[in-house]
């Protein structure tokens, strides 16, 4: 597994950021009752357990909510862009970027990575085909 830059290193976070270092999704999943969970936290939310293994995921979903954010908010992201809240098949949702064509609520959607310069790329979500 790719080692995430130092400026990843939280221990909360760190494990989802070397799998995106290598391209993977992944988040947590509670040993004692099974639920998926992101964003990552150090208890499980469903049932408080502290036993929580990180797994990966299938990177496709539905989009749940979406905005088009017309404000320059950051260099990398030229407006206008959408962000989107996608239902993973797993169950956790994502807040996240949608990029190609365009997308509706309810429009499946998969997995895709925008490269960044000195950290773990960012998961993304398309149109799924």
């Amino acid at each position: 597994m790719t080692e995430p830059p130092a400026a990843f290193g939280d221990p909360t976070t760190a494990p989802f950021w070397a799998a995106a270092a290598d391209h993977r999704l992944v988040v947590q999943r509670c040993t004692g009752c099974s639920a998926f969970q992101f964003y990552p936290r150090p208890f499980c939310l469903k049932c408080d357990g502290a036993e929580l293994k990180w797994v990966p995921v299938a990177g496709t979903g539905t989009v749940y909510a979406m905005t088009t954010v017309h404000l320059s908010v950051d260099p990398a992201l030229e407006p206008p862009y959408v962000v989107a809240v996608v239902d993973l098949d797993e169950g956790p949702r994502l807040v996240t970027n949608l990029v190609g064509a365009p997308a509706a609520i309810g429009d499946r959607v998969s997995l895709a990575w925008r490269e960044r310069d000195g950290a773990p790329p960012l998961p993304v979500f398309e149109g799924a085909t």
